[in-house]
């Protein structure tokens, strides 16, 4: 198939014609993947935050006892509300994720029925 002057090119310069592609498969992570990647990373680091958060409260509220200054217990004040909020963010991390992987919880329609009436009238009505 191939001309004679193509032919006697190969053989002189010691190359091949045919050109094969190798392609190789990559295999890139799921979404699913990278999200579970991600909380784990973002709560680890929101549990950090926690755990610091409360290792200086302990201090400053031990220097607030110390010195009586007002501003050390402004500044413990701060704090326990950053720490709170960073509690309140681990929620908010728990419900974005379920809202990402659409949470599978299905939501059904409850009837409770209620009699208003006397005892004689519902055993009159449950002999029928």
């Amino acid at each position: 198939m191939k001309n004679e002057i193509d032919q006697k090119l190969d053989d002189i310069l010691n190359i091949e014609s045919d050109i094969k592609k190798e392609t190789q498969v990559v295999k890139l992570p799921s979404r699913h993947e990278n999200m579970e990647t991600d909380y784990r990373y973002a709560r680890e680091n929101l549990y950090d935050l926690v755990e610091r958060g409360q290792d200086a409260i302990d201090g400053i509220l031990q220097l607030s006892k110390e010195t009586e200054h007002p501003r050390a217990y402004e500044v413990a004040g701060q704090l326990i509300k950053t720490v709170g909020e960073t509690a309140e963010k681990l929620i908010d991390l728990q419900q974005k994720l379920k809202k990402l992987e659409g949470d599978d919880t299905k939501v059904g329609t409850q009837h409770n029925h209620l009699y208003v009436g006397s005892t004689s009238e519902l055993q009159k009505f449950l002999k029928k």
